[in-house]
C-alpha cells in the first residue's frame, strides 16, 4: 500500500455542498407527496484522488477473486461522519446547519491504514482517527442530531457491538464521539469464502506497503438512503 499524499481545497468543500444543496432542493407540491415521511440520510466526507484510486484497486482484487465490492456496483467512495434518520421536514434547517457548518473550513487530512474484516464478513479500508477527522465528526454530530428523529430501533448488526448502544440511544447513530469508526466500505455480509483469501493475502503484504494510503476529504455530502 504505497503512500499517497495529496490536499484537499476549501473552495471544493463549498462547491460540492452548493451542488449538494441544489441537490437536495425542497421538493415542489407536486413531489412532496412522494417523499417519505423519514429519510435516512449519510452526511459523509468524500476522500481525494489517491484514496479513491487505493479503493479502486482493493476492488479489483476482490473482482479478481468473484466478489463485487460496493465501488464496483457505482457507489461512490465516502467516509461516514454521522448516518441517522430524519423527519422529511428537517431537511431545510439540516442543510442549512452543515451550510454553516462548512464556511471556512480548512483541508481535512486523511490516511488509509489496512483491510479489516468484521464478525459478519464485512469488509473494510480502516481510516485513521485523526484529531481533525474526530472533531469534523464531532461538529457534524452536533449540528444535525437535534433534527433528526427519535423514533429508531438499533440495527440489527449492534448485537455483536453492546458497547456501541448507548451512543445510539442518545445520538441516534451508533459510531459517534468515543465510538466513531472511519471507515470505507468495501463489501457487506459477504457469502464468498474467498474472503479470507483475500484477508490472507493481505496480511502478508510487506509492512511498508501496509502502512496507508494518504490523502484528503475532499467535499460533503448528504444523499439520500433508504427511509
Amino acid at each position: 500500500m504505497p503512500s499517497l499524499i495529496d490536499t484537499m481545497k476549501p473552495r471544493l468543500v463549498l462547491g460540492a455542498l452548493a451542488t449538494l444543496l441544489a441537490a437536495l432542493a425542497l421538493p415542489d407540491a407536486a413531489s412532496a407527496e412522494a417523499l417519505p415521511a423519514k429519510l435516512s440520510l449519510d452526511i459523509y466526507a468524500i476522500p481525494s484522488r489517491p484514496i479513491v484510486a487505493a479503493v479502486d484497486r482493493a476492488s479489483a482484487e476482490l473482482g479478481a477473486l468473484g466478489m463485487t465490492s460496493f465501488r464496483a456496483k457505482g457507489q461512490a467512495v465516502h467516509a461516514t461522519l454521522y448516518l441517522t434518520q430524519y423527519p422529511a421536514s428537517a431537511l431545510p434547517r439540516l442543510k442549512a446547519a452543515i451550510a454553516r457548518l462548512a464556511r471556512g473550513r480548512q483541508p481535512i487530512p486523511l490516511a488509509v491504514d489496512g483491510a479489516e474484516r468484521s464478525p459478519t464478513n464485512w469488509l473494510f479500508l480502516r481510516v485513521t482517527r485523526s484529531a481533525a477527522l474526530q472533531r469534523l465528526a464531532d461538529e457534524v454530530t452536533l449540528a444535525a442530531e437535534p433534527l433528526r428523529d427519535h423514533d429508531l430501533a438499533p440495527p440489527a448488526w449492534m448485537k455483536d457491538y453492546p458497547a456501541k448502544l448507548p451512543a445510539f440511544e442518545r445520538y441516534g447513530s451508533p459510531n459517534v464521539f468515543m465510538q466513531f469508526d472511519p471507515h470505507l466500505t468495501l463489501l457487506a455480509n459477504e457469502a464468498s469464502p474467498a474472503l479470507a483469501t483475500y484477508m490472507a493475502r493481505a496480511a502478508q503484504q510487506p509492512r511498508a506497503r501496509r502502512a496507508g494510503w494518504k490523502g484528503s476529504a475532499s467535499a460533503w455530502s448528504m444523499p439520500m438512503a433508504r427511509s
